[in-house]
């Protein structure tokens, strides 16, 4: 009898539990609309300005674009070479060098303050946005309202939709000039809100972060991102190698407790892309295969692991470092 009841009531609670989720699964999804408006009352509990927040939403926009390429991201399997080729042509290595000869006194300025070598700084910026010339033509606020409403990742892009409004109240950019990627990303920079809010600067103290327009504001943004995640101004990158053939590849990769001083990779037979032997330097490094052991072979040093920090892809360090170093070498 208690397991006949016992049964029941499982096949009841079962039902209820059914019914539960029907409901929960079947509520319709709010329009943009309704979704804007309780964004606006959010701001609004976090401290904004009614007026302001108003103001800030006034032409707000659902960007089907936005959607479109948050879910259709690259999946063409590239090479690291390929990937150089589109990144750093000669015409950029060309431009990067003119740039840092044209803003040289300004770098120099910001790579004393910071602590950051000039070279890697416009490398950077030109890996970003071309030198300033791509920085997406998205209203900011647009964009990442749609992307929150869309809901794959509604959690992060409503911190950075909050994030900014904050730098449109704080004054640091008019709303019309406002514009960023289809994911939000601002600037020469292409910082996202969150981190514009971390790291950015004010170099030239006029009062506003102006990393769309102001190349002081630019590069010591640049410089106050690296230097805060750990950079080393008085090291480089790393180095293109070549591996001995009994190599054992569980030794490679980014993780840093696999990071080995110069004298063991040494030891156990890498050496310089020319034969020669490695610097007999007492610093760590990873060594990495963007492409596997058939593609090309780098021992990457700490500022290495700074830039993963950057952006996660090992193809756009190498991208950056590598026009870092041509900047360095004047061709």
């Amino acid at each position: 009898m208690i397991f006949k009841t016992s049964l029941l009531s499982i096949g009841l609670l079962a039902c209820v539990s059914f019914h539960s989720l029907a409901t929960v699964v079947s509520t319709p999804k709010p329009t943009f609309e309704v979704y804007i408006s309780a964004l606006k009352a959010q701001a609004i509990e976090q401290g904004f300005d009614a007026d302001f927040v108003e103001s800030a939403f006034a032409d707000v926009t659902f960007y089907k674009r936005a959607v479109k390429a948050d879910k259709n991201q690259p999946e063409r399997k590239i090479t690291l070479d390929t990937y150089l080729k589109t990144r750093v042509p000669d015409w950029k290595v060309k431009q990067a060098i003119g740039l840092f000869k044209q803003h040289q006194t300004l770098l120099e300025n910001v790579a004393k303050e910071y602590g950051v070598q000039a070279r890697f700084i416009v490398a950077l910026w030109g890996n970003e946005s071309n030198f300033g010339k791509i920085q997406g033509k998205f209203p900011v606020i647009s964009a990442l309202s749609t992307l929150a409403y869309e809901g794959r990742r509604e959690s992060l892009f409503k911190s950075q939709l909050f994030a900014a409004l904050k730098i449109l109240d704080e004054g640091h950019i008019t709303q019309d000039k406002f514009l960023g990627s289809w994911a939000g990303a601002m600037g020469q920079s292409q910082f996202m809100p969150t981190s514009f809010l971390t790291y950015a600067v004010d170099f030239d103290q006029d009062g506003k972060k102006d990393i769309w327009n102001n190349p002081a504001d630019v590069f010591a943004s640049i410089a106050n991102y690296l230097k805060q995640e750990g950079w080393n101004g008085e090291a480089t990158w790393g180095r293109q190698v070549t591996i001995p053939d009994n190599f054992d590849m569980q030794l490679s990769g980014l993780n840093k407790q696999k990071m080995q001083p110069l004298t063991r990779w040494q030891n156990i037979g890498v050496r310089r892309y020319d034969g020669t032997n490695l610097p007999d330097l007492a610093i760590s490094a990873s060594l990495i295969m963007p492409d596997g052991s058939d593609g090309r072979i780098y021992l990457v040093y700490s500022n290495f692991h700074t830039l993963m920090r950057w952006n996660r892809s090992s193809y756009f360090g190498i991208a950056v470092s590598y026009l870092a170093d041509r900047i360095k070498k004047g061709k």
